[in-house]
């Protein structure tokens, strides 16, 4: 059986491979709540499962996909995240390509998600950003064009 779904990844990202030089495999991140952040990602995400996980030293999940993922860390030490500052060094938000930006927007809203930022319907792509729990910011991207100087244009 293991070696079944380790041959189905294998040719999945093999088949990704051929289509793009590189790809994100997947972002660590460390929460206030574990369970939080599993329901932000699945809200989002429904297909998105629970590939494995741990609590040596701390608990950890990676909730995901056969090609892409999301390492959780629980965090531990109490800090807060600092809020949303473009000066301040480190990763200012993860985004995703997503087929439907509105249905993941309407179920991220339903269950009390915050956007951080005014939706932005441009010519060739929608763009939604919102805020989980501990102020961690994700981007929800969807393409309009398939052309690559369209979905690359920064003028509207």
């Amino acid at each position: 059986m293991i070696h079944l779904c380790t041959n189905k990844l294998l040719i999945i990202k093999s088949n990704i491979m051929k289509t793009q030089k590189i790809y994100l495999e997947h972002a660590n991140i460390t929460v206030s709540n574990l369970q939080e952040s599993i329901d932000f990602f699945q809200t989002a995400f429904p297909h998105y499962k629970i590939r494995g996980g741990g609590n040596e030293t701390r608990e950890w999940i990676h909730l995901g996909d056969d090609s892409t993922y999301i390492a959780i860390n629980q965090g531990t030490s109490g800090q807060s995240h600092s809020g949303k500052d473009m000066d301040r060094l480190g990763i200012n938000h993860i985004g995703f390509v997503v087929e439907n930006v509105n249905k993941i927007t309407d179920r991220l809203l339903a269950k009390g998600y915050l956007r951080d930022f005014p939706k932005q319907v441009e010519k060739f792509r929608i763009r939604d950003y919102f805020i989980d729990k501990d102020g961690n910011e994700f981007e929800f991207v969807q393409y309009l064009s398939e052309n690559i100087e369209e979905k690359n244009s920064y003028i509207d």
